[in-house]
């Protein structure tokens, strides 16, 4: 089942499915190690608006939230 990333609890684990976005959006985030067919966790999302931290490859990488809308992870139903 594919949801976004801001759709995840804290917890929750996935494989990055693909991007909903431009180009240079996709380019940014391989170049902080978020590719597609990764394993991700997400750590917390932070209340009010805030960011999204995630657990990438053993390293955290937080995202604001108008990015985590825009990554489409598969979850195991």
């Amino acid at each position: 089942m594919e949801k976004t990333l801001l759709d995840l609890e804290p917890g929750m684990q996935g494989i990055i499915a693909r991007f909903a976005g431009n180009p240079g959006f996709v380019r940014k985030l391989r170049t902080i190690g978020i590719r597609e067919g990764k394993n991700l966790t997400v750590v917390t999302r932070h209340p009010l608006g805030g960011p999204v931290v995630i657990e990438v490859d053993g390293r955290e990488v937080t995202l604001g939230r108008g990015m985590a809308v825009r990554v489409v992870v598969d979850v195991a139903a």
